[in-house]
């Protein structure tokens, strides 16, 4: 995908790693960036630029996403970045958090590809970013909710592709590890910067790629496939 002949729409863009997508894409010359968050009032610093227009979107409301699709009808390059991440182990994690979890990571993004896929195809086609995570298919044990929610997300985005394929929609998934953002503040471990993992991803759609692991999450990557239980028992050492 050329991406300055793209127009995109980035949910979670008011902070972190949706934050820098649109900055990145008005760096790369995008047509128009519709940057959506649950309050647009918190898009400061975004909409100096006049290709960005600001969409009050909640990706658990479905009424929401219809009407954002009523605004957004040029889009071509739809970014599902907008997540949750709750805390908590496999047997202490309270309901609420399983059932937020996945109403943002899972439902949000399938509900927002299905009614976007619309939207793009009328547009003679573009690509679909789902932002997931290398713990899509590896699980940290105090994360178990969004672990959950990451690995539903993934095997929803390998469900979609072929049909989108159809629609001239290409699907990237994007699994990175840790990132630098407040969703992981007071987390410790490895980070990636978001310009490195925004760069990597933006880079890959450029490319026409279908997986891409931004910034030191290729190493992992190749870890796990390499010997994936040896990884497991990495990852579950974090206890």
């Amino acid at each position: 995908m050329d991406i300055t002949q793209a127009t995109a729409f980035v949910t979670g863009a008011n902070r972190g790693v949706g934050k820098v997508f649109v900055a990145s894409l008005l760096e790369r010359g995008v047509r128009k960036v519709y940057a959506a968050a649950r309050d647009p009032g918190s898009l400061n610093g975004l909409l100096e630029d006049d290709r960005v227009v600001p969409v009050a979107l909640d990706v658990t409301d479905a009424e929401q996403i219809q009407h954002a699709a009523a605004i957004a009808t040029d889009v071509t390059l739809l970014i599902n970045n907008a997540g949750a991440l709750s805390f908590g182990g496999a047997l202490e994690v309270e309901q609420e958090a399983i059932v937020r979890d996945m109403a943002v990571n899972y439902t949000g993004l399938h509900s927002m590809t299905r009614v976007f896929s619309m939207v793009i195809e009328a547009n003679g086609g573009g690509t679909v970013v789902n932002m997931l995570s290398l713990l899509s298919f590896l699980a940290a044990p105090g994360f178990s909710a969004y672990n959950a929610s990451k690995a539903a997300a993934w095997s929803m985005s390998m469900s979609l592709r072929p049909y989108l394929s159809q629609r001239n929609i290409k699907v990237l998934n994007a699994f990175p590890g840790g990132i630098d953002t407040e969703m992981l503040a007071g987390v410790d471990g490895p980070k990636d910067r978001p310009e490195t993992v925004v760069a990597d991803v933006l880079n890959a759609v450029t490319e026409d790629l279908e997986d891409v692991y931004p910034g030191a999450a290729q190493d992992a990557f190749d870890a796990w496939r390499a010997d994936p239980k040896a990884m497991e028992k990495a990852f579950a050492a974090m206890m």
